[in-house]
């Protein structure tokens, strides 16, 4: 019986997760400018690759693949935040990024 229910929510965090990850990849791929695609590359995505990760470790619940499940998840948070800050970095000083667009710029010079 706990089983079976581990199961059901596996199979929802799974379909959750391909759902978000689908959005981030609709949203990279239509949003107009680069600090927009950033964010639904990074927000939707990671999100949706944890519900992946659990609906994974819900379905497998063996202490080595929770482990594995557990390193990739950890992984996933240290690196998704890093690659989008370089990216928006390196986008700003290209000039690719419409000043306009920005509330405060700290990156610029005074």
């Amino acid at each position: 019986m706990l089983g079976a229910i581990a199961d059901w929510l596996g199979a929802a965090c799974l379909v959750g997760g391909a759902l978000l990850s689908l959005a981030a990849g609709i949203g990279v791929l239509r949003f107009p400018d680069v600090l927009a695609r950033m964010h639904a590359g990074t927000k939707p995505q990671v999100l949706g690759v944890l519900l992946l990760l659990v609906g994974v470790a819900l379905r497998l619940r063996t202490p080595a693949d929770l482990g594995m499940v557990a390193l990739v998840g950890v992984f996933q948070l240290a690196t998704a935040p890093v690659a989008a800050q370089m990216i928006g970095r390196a986008a700003y000083r290209t000039g690719r990024v419409d000043p306009d667009l920005l509330d405060v710029d700290e990156l610029a010079e005074r």
